[in-house]
């Protein structure tokens, strides 16, 4: 197999099946994504994806504008470089009001 052809993906199971390719990390820990993911998910240069560890293996899904909390999609805000829906927002000021015995309104007026 030529050098080119061996870089290539290759599905290990089914052929169109890109779900497990296997890829080299260089140097810098940089994983190219092969070019037949990208067009399935339509990733294109500058789109960012989220990359963590989950059951002990690496996860990578294309990033989406959604709660940090919930995966809520609607009435985001960003916090601290989350995103966090209002929902998740009021839960934790009332928590916050809860552990620090502040029992005034949200909206500034006396209970």
């Amino acid at each position: 197999m030529s050098s080119r052809a061996s870089r290539r993906a290759q599905p290990n199971s089914r052929p169109g099946d890109f779900s497990s390719v296997r890829r080299k990390v260089d140097d810098l820990g940089r994983v190219v994504i092969p070019s037949s993911i990208r067009k399935l998910l339509d990733i294109r240069e500058g789109d960012e994806v989220e990359v963590h560890v989950e059951d002990g293996q690496v996860v990578m899904r294309v990033a989406a504008d959604q709660c940090a909390f919930c995966s809520g999609t609607e009435h985001l805000e960003m916090f601290q470089s989350k995103a966090v829906c209002w929902s998740c927002m009021a839960a934790i000021r009332a928590l916050d009001r809860e552990r620090t015995g502040d029992v005034s309104s949200p909206f500034g007026f006396a209970p």
